[in-house]
């Protein structure tokens, strides 16, 4: 496919699902914060959280179908679901901030997600691990478009897998006391600077660290 003309419907994609996700948030809080988001969170109905839970899983499942219907190459696709997942993520802000003024700054803190376990956080946070996915992605679908294809050797998977697993451990630290009722707790900044240089090292070293970094068209294994 054309990169940009890839890029452009992916973009659309996310933007218009960005508005879906804020819109659910604004009928959310409507019912439950009628005057405004804020923590300690109010007792929400079982099944409304498992409805929300399931609800989460379907979008992600459905960034990947788009992903998998856009492209055929699995590195393309993966590439595509984070430029999707990170639209997304950015437009549902913005969006929510059109709608309802909120957040009140980058600084304003959010429930995140909540699988497996509910993550918390500021909202610079998730949107800054949004510009990066979209970043990196797009640079590797500038590749592929042109017939070149990215390896990521144990190295450069252990890192990313590593990176990514610290700033998820980021998000839910300081989720543990708005389980039990309380404030979210300090941001571990530290850990999630840390998981954040652990990814970009492995995306930069996948392209720079090894002289046979990229392979042709002809290689199939990706």
């Amino acid at each position: 496919m054309d990169l940009k003309r890839g890029l452009f419907w992916l973009l659309l994609w996310g933007v218009s699902f960005g508005y879906i996700e804020s819109a659910v948030v604004v009928y959310l809080r409507e019912i439950y914060y009628p005057n405004g988001f804020s923590f300690p969170l109010v007792p929400i109905d079982e099944n409304i959280l498992k409805t929300e839970t399931l609800r989460e899983a379907a979008t992600l499942l459905l960034l990947w179908s788009t992903a998998v219907l856009s492209y055929s190459r699995l590195q393309s696709r993966i590439a595509a679901f984070f430029i999707l997942f990170g639209v997304w993520d950015i437009f549902y802000y913005i969006f929510l901030k059109i709608l309802l003024d909120w957040p009140a700054s980058p600084a304003t803190w959010d429930i995140l997600f909540l699988i497996p376990v509910p993550w918390a956080g500021p909202v610079w946070a998730p949107v800054t691990v949004s510009l990066g996915l979209i970043a990196a992605s797009v640079a590797v679908l500038a590749k592929n478009e042109k017939g070149r294809y990215i390896r990521f050797g144990p190295l450069s998977l252990l890192a990313a897998l590593a990176g990514a697993c610290t700033v998820i451990a980021s998000f839910i630290i300081p989720a543990v006391p708005v389980l039990k009722g309380g404030m979210p707790g300090p941001f571990p900044a530290i850990i999630f600077w840390s998981g954040y240089a652990l990814g970009a090292f492995a995306y930069i070293y996948a392209i720079y660290g090894d002289r046979d970094s990229t392979h042709s068209l002809h290689d199939k294994r990706l």
